[in-house]
């Protein structure tokens, strides 16, 4: 059994904001796994399914985000569940918007919800770092965190979040770089190919249509020399016509 854990802040007002996309992870997970319904527990809400063979308790603390460790612990200790069982799922403002990293330990960054769960059980849980870029000066991040997505990130949020419901196989079986890569070919995908060679370029032949007129009838043809007289055959020539070949030779 592991718990997922997703963070964000409850009600409507913050259902969009960039602090909440773990909230939005599991969702999907949930929707797309066939978990049962939400209910209220560990002051949050909750549901279980099967995800990999895996059983799966999805978590998403209601406490607001500053105070998530309360919500964690509690449910941690009902299913008797160690920080190893336990995967985060948070925004990063270290990221670039909709990377995706895994991290098991270290330290918090200032992230509030991960410093009250460092509070109640230690450091030693796995993080999904969802990517949500930095606004560029410390003193921005409070509202840039509490903004709704862009209009015009809402497609690639919405890819990064099918990979991680796809790639959540892999991740409850603890095959991290399985996880990451089937994020990776919804947020990167390869580019399509045709399957087809392009056409070869006649090299020599489109040089020689690019020589100049000038260039091609340069080489003047070589003077015809007179046949040499076969001396099998008599001579008939007259004596003047014999001396003038003379002089052409």
């Amino acid at each position: 059994m592991k718990l997922f854990v997703g963070l964000g802040n409850p009600g409507a007002k913050y259902a969009g904001n960039r602090h909440n996309i773990g909230f939005m992870a599991l969702d999907l997970i949930a929707r797309d796994h066939g978990f049962g319904p939400w209910r209220a527990k560990f002051q949050g809400q909750v549901c279980e399914g099967t995800v990999g063979g895996e059983k799966i308790i999805l978590l998403k603390p209601e406490t607001f985000m500053n105070n998530s460790g309360q919500s964690v612990t509690e449910a941690a200790r009902f299913y008797k569940l160690t920080p190893n069982e336990i995967t985060v799922f948070h925004d990063e403002l270290d990221l670039a918007p909709f990377k995706c990293r895994v991290k098991t330990g270290g330290g918090h960054a200032g992230h509030n919800g991960l410093r009250s769960i460092h509070q109640h059980i230690g450091e030693a849980y796995h993080r999904v770092r969802l990517g949500v870029g930095h606004p560029g000066h410390k003193d921005r991040v409070a509202g840039y965190v509490l903004q709704d997505f862009a209009k015009a990130e809402q497609t690639p949020l919405d890819e990064m979040l099918r990979g991680l419901s796809e790639g959540a196989p892999a991740l409850a079986s603890n095959d991290s770089a399985k996880f990451l890569n089937a994020v990776s070919l919804r947020t990167n995908p390869p580019r399509p190919s045709t399957g087809k060679r392009p056409p070869e370029t006649p090299v020599v032949a489109a040089e020689l249509d690019r020589a100049p007129v000038s260039r091609k009838l340069s080489a003047s043809p070589r003077p015809v020399q007179p046949a040499a007289p076969n001396p099998d055959t008599p001579d008939t020539r007259s004596a003047f016509e014999k001396l003038a070949d003379k002089f052409r030779r």
